[in-house]
């Protein structure tokens, strides 16, 4: 249901008044979990153009939305001077407090392109994903500009619930021991810690090849087929989680979100794309393993956190059972891969 915005409404005209601009046409967002989202259409001197309100209406998040909202404004700021590095949008004006509005709410400018969730480019996309995570690891803050708070653990072994169902109780049991240890030491890097196909946005399409910073070879001459025609990453969104932590920690969590939505031989290459790409993960398997399960196990039983607003997005085959057997799959072959140490 679309929570009241009457006075925040009336925040956000008055942040365009100076410009002579007003809201001609609102339409709600889908796709989102932690807040509600609608596009502006504004019109003024200038012509037409499109903003995005992110408001907080959950009580949960209406605790937290200060620091999210105050965090992500200030993201945004940053990214400004980045924008080589990363699209995101730009910060129009935030009430974190609520002071004016119905609930906490940031509005910005709206980013081209849309969310890209089903099987079809799935391996082009994530490509991408993994070329785009690079960069996003190569940002540093500004002289002026505090360094991120240090990331937060979405899990602990006390915490995590295991599938009533599963047939591999061992293999859970395996899992939780290993992020029983303590963290291991990283390289800390900016990470933008909720970095995952739904929060990246695509334009373009067809089997032949990326333009712009992504741009690759179509067919070569062997007659392999490059990546998707035109397909490219056209913006970045969700800043409220940014941190400072181990670069696996950010991979991890866009393999498991792949894992989930492609199947488990997609959340496994993903640190292989990742690496291929420029990026430096931690050389201890042990080490990368407890921050892939670190990740995998925040999911647990059934990831169907995530799985509504995929399937409001067009994913209805995301089905609670599907996703409990994906991603015990993904944590069994895990441990397969990398687990050699289990505590």
């Amino acid at each position: 249901m679309t929570a009241h915005w009457g006075a925040t409404r009336a925040w956000v005209e008055k942040q365009l008044a100076g410009s002579g601009e007003r809201i001609e046409h609102v339409v709600r967002l889908r796709g989102g979990w932690s807040s509600e989202m609608r596009r502006l259409d504004v019109a003024g001197p200038g012509g037409l153009r499109a903003l995005v309100l992110r408001s907080f209406v959950k009580p949960f998040y209406l605790r937290h939305a200060e620091g999210l909202l105050e965090r992500e404004a200030a993201v945004l700021r940053l990214l400004r001077s980045r924008a080589e590095l990363v699209p995101a949008a730009e910060p129009l004006a935030v009430d974190a407090t609520a002071r004016h509005c119905d609930h906490p709410s940031l509005l910005m400018t709206l980013l081209p392109g849309t969310i890209r969730l089903d099987d079809r480019h799935a391996d082009a996309r994530a490509e991408l994903l993994a070329r785009q995570l690079v960069r996003i690891h190569r940002i540093d803050g500004l002289p002026e500009e505090p360094r991120p708070r240090t990331y937060q653990a979405w899990t602990s072994p006390e915490r995590v619930r295991v599938p009533e169902r599963t047939a591999c109780p061992e293999v859970w049991r395996r899992a939780v021991d290993v992020i029983r240890r303590r963290p291991p030491a990283y390289r800390g890097t900016f990470l933008h810690r909720d970095f995952h196909p739904g929060n990246v946005l695509f334009t373009g399409d067809g089997p032949d090849r990326a333009e712009g910073p992504d741009r690759a070879e179509g067919a070569d001459r062997a007659g392999r087929p490059g990546r998707a025609r035109g397909l490219r990453i056209s913006g970045v969104v969700d800043w409220v989680e940014t941190s400072w932590g181990p670069a696996d920690l950010d991979v991890a969590h866009c393999a498991t979100a792949l894992a989930l939505l492609h199947g488990v031989p997609a959340g496994l290459a993903f640190a292989d794309r990742y690496e291929a790409a420029g990026g430096r993960l931690d050389p201890d398997p042990a080490a990368h393993l407890y921050w892939r399960l670190l990740d995998a196990l925040a999911f647990a039983p059934d990831a169907e956190k995530v799985a509504v607003p995929w399937r409001e997005v067009g994913r209805d085959d995301l089905t609670p059972e599907l996703l409990t057997r994906r991603l015990e799959g993904y944590v069994q072959a895990l441990l397969g891969r990398y687990g050699t140490v289990t505590g």
